[in-house]
């Protein structure tokens, strides 16, 4: 039954998916601006069908604060103060999804990663972060604080995600890391493109990186035992 009651969200989270990649292709904005709110949302549907055990206030924050970011970015070509809306929104969900990474993991940490593989396994996020900050921080101008904040946020959160190593299931731990990175990347990809100017693509880029990151952070943190 629950099967069902998922595939009653996540078959319109697809097809809605796809119509907001196919309206970034074509150039068609009123399929990207009709279908980009309802993404999320289905999303957390899906999640909200499944067992009863699944279901985390702290990852429907995530869901919730993701969905306000989303909506705000559509309003930034109209005022700038938008985009900052946006920023502080996403990094709220950052934050949500680092305590549900934390809440979705056995408390035995025999199996854990050791202090210095933790370390060793963190030193290409921190880079990867930093080194893009680095590179951006000459044309930030005002936003070099909050795009730093930012950018700390959502480092943290890939840690996070890398640190459930060993206390679930290598299809929790994967999906989610897997998610955890691709929305690094989808960010990455973004402030590229809005500070250092147009990536060709980069809308589909962003919104194919940032669909699948969340269906996967979603997913991995679905099936966790």
């Amino acid at each position: 039954m629950s099967e069902r009651r998922r595939n009653v969200f996540i078959v319109p989270f697809v097809i809605t998916a796809i119509i907001n990649l196919v309206g970034d292709i074509s150039g068609i904005a009123i399929l990207s601006d009709i279908s980009k709110p309802l993404i999320v949302p289905f999303l957390a549907g899906y999640y909200m069908a499944g067992k009863a055990r699944y279901r985390s206030k702290p990852l429907l924050f995530a869901l919730l604060a993701c969905w306000i970011g989303d909506v705000s970015l559509m309003f930034t070509g109209l005022n700038g103060n938008w985009f900052m809306i946006g920023l502080v929104s996403f990094m709220i969900g950052h934050i949500f999804y680092i305590i549900t990474y934390r809440q979705h993991r056995s408390e035995s940490t025999e199996n854990e990663l050791l202090t210095v593989q933790k370390i060793r396994f963190s030193i290409p996020v921190v880079l990867a972060g930093t080194g893009l900050v680095v590179v951006l921080f000459p044309v930030l101008g005002g936003l070099q604080v909050p795009v730093m904040i930012y950018a700390t946020a959502i480092i943290v959160m890939v840690m996070n995600a890398i640190f459930r190593f060993g206390r679930t299931n290598q299809r929790s731990f994967w999906f989610t890391l897997s998610g955890a990175i691709l929305f690094m990347v989808s960010d990455s990809i973004l402030a590229i493109n809005k500070f250092m100017g147009g990536i060709e693509m980069g809308g589909v880029m962003i919104m194919l990186t940032y669909i699948s990151a969340q269906f996967l952070i979603v997913e991995g943190l679905r099936t966790h035992d």
